[in-house]
């Protein structure tokens, strides 16, 4: 039970950050007896897994704070994050100090299968909260969002090696914080959408009254489709006017030329 829910906090930090519990569980196993790693999972406590785990980590820090970019991290990392929670789960769920582990030893598969379900759900989770953290504070939300992830990634990390109990509790804490944000944030759209649909039923009844609307009530939408409306408007004109313009300046031209003419027609040869 202990290493099943070391495996559980470790797939679901993997989940929020696939980095952060890959390079702990290999520090960890390098220099401390808290994680046996199998035989066939040595690789993940060797120097060259570790170095490469921390530059991941590195861009993973960097690429999850920019609004915009998050998304496609978010959509690179749905292969990712599931891969490395199944990885965690099989490597962790033997920890020495903790227990033997020794169901999860014996069936790898099935402990990869279950911490990658594990990462996916959380995964998901993070990739479906942002979206309404990003549209509801205008991109601003992005980093705070995303610091608050990765502490939680460090912090559940922590808790599924030293303290696996209170593993549940995060868990349930980190899905009630996503049900919270992903709700409001369809709430907030969902009213935005009702009081612009209002502003512009406004405003037709104010025109069809024959009021004028104040300027600053008219959303840079519609002024935007008047400016197009007006320049669709003048456009003809202006092509009709090009071509007696040029005439005239070609008459003009061919009238200023024919006293010289004139003049050069009077000279005897």
């Amino acid at each position: 039970m202990i290493a099943a829910l070391t495996g559980v906090g470790l797939s679901a930090a993997a989940g929020l950050n696939a980095f952060i519990p890959l390079v702990l569980v290999g520090i960890f196993a390098r220099f401390t007896t808290f994680i046996e790693l199998p035989e066939n999972l040595m690789w993940l406590q060797e120097w060259p897994t570790i170095i490469i785990a921390l530059l991941l980590l590195a861009s993973e820090l960097v690429l999850d704070k920019i609004p915009g970019v998050d998304h496609v991290n978010d959509l690179i990392q749905t292969a990712v994050r599931p891969l490395v929670g199944g990885v965690i789960f099989a490597a962790s769920a033997s920890a020495a100090e903790l227990d033997a582990g020794q169901f999860w030893t014996d069936n790898p598969m099935i402990a990869g299968i279950v911490g990658a379900v594990i990462a996916l759900v959380v995964h998901t989770g993070k990739a479906t909260s942002r979206p309404a953290v990003n549209a509801s504070t205008g991109g601003t939300g992005a980093p705070v969002a995303s610091f608050a992830e990765d502490a939680t990634s460090v912090a559940l990390s922590l808790l599924a090696i030293f303290a696996p109990l209170l593993v549940i509790v995060v868990i349930l804490g980190l899905g009630v914080a996503f049900y919270y944000i992903i709700t409001s944030g369809q709430r907030r759209r969902r009213r935005r959408e009702i009081l612009q649909a209002q502003e512009r039923l406004e405003r037709v009844a104010a025109h069809e009254r024959g009021e004028k609307v104040a300027w600053w009530r008219a959303s840079w939408r519609d002024r935007l489709e008047r400016v197009n409306e007006h320049r669709s408007a003048l456009a003809p004109n202006l092509r009709s006017k090009t071509p007696s313009l040029r005439s005239k300046g070609s008459r003009s031209v061919k009238t200023d030329a024919s006293p010289d003419a004139e003049q050069h027609e009077d000279k005897p040869e």
